[in-house]
């Protein structure tokens, strides 16, 4: 499975963007994905994350609320919609797929190459 992550850019405080993870493979339809980021000088971390069914989806605390994952099978495509954004949701994200749903990076097989959010106060 390769993944296409894209749709970021640079949002003011209190704006929006909606987030992308493209995949390639028919199998995609059956793996996990979850959403990580990495602010500069920081390590990465836990996102979001939905299982193959979109049946179940969780988020960090951090952007509870505000993030919803969701995702269309038959595009092969997992989305991110940030709503509310704050400058501390600057960071590179990251779509990963995997066996199952987790907020643990180490599960997850198959990663994106990262799209830039930058949100300016």
């Amino acid at each position: 499975v390769q993944l296409q992550a894209c749709g970021g850019g640079l949002v003011q405080a209190g704006g929006s963007l909606r987030l992308s993870c493209a995949a390639s493979g028919r199998t995609f339809r059956s793996y996990a994905v979850g959403w990580f980021r990495q602010a500069p000088g920081k390590e990465r971390e836990f996102v979001a994350a939905i299982n193959w069914s979109a049946g179940n989806t969780y988020y960090a605390d951090s952007v509870k609320g505000r993030f919803t994952i969701s995702r269309d099978n038959a595009k092969n495509t997992v989305y991110l919609q940030m709503n509310s954004l704050k400058p501390e949701d600057t960071a590179v994200y990251y779509c990963a797929a995997g066996g199952v749903d987790s907020d643990y990076a180490g599960v997850y097989d198959f990663w994106g190459q990262g799209t830039l959010v930058t949100v300016s106060s």
